[in-house]
């Protein structure tokens, strides 16, 4: 399974491609391809949107509890944000909702 993850060019945040073909910053709500040339089929259409984000790719998921995890570790970090500082980034904005 894949997703597709760019950043946006006006700031540099970790996007994902969601399933309406808008890039979203929670990795949540990211797209899930069941097969690679879907995600390749998207990933050319998403590469010809220079304008809104900077080198798409796709990236090897699994599905846990409904939701897209990212297989890689890199990957992981980048859906999560910062690892020293769980008081900025995506963890921030989950943590001030939970509370």
């Amino acid at each position: 399974m894949k997703s597709i993850t760019a950043n946006r060019l006006n700031d540099g945040e970790a996007v994902w491609l969601d399933a309406r073909g808008a890039w979203v910053t929670d990795a949540r709500r990211a797209a899930v391809f069941r097969s690679d040339d879907e995600a390749v089929a998207m990933l050319e259409t998403v590469s010809r949107q220079g304008d809104v984000v900077v080198e798409p790719y796709a990236i090897d998921v699994t599905v846990e509890a409904g939701a897209m995890v990212p297989v890689r570790l890199r990957e992981r970090i980048r859906a999560k944000g910062p690892t020293v500082r769980s008081d900025l980034g995506p963890q921030a904005a989950l943590a001030a909702v939970a509370a």
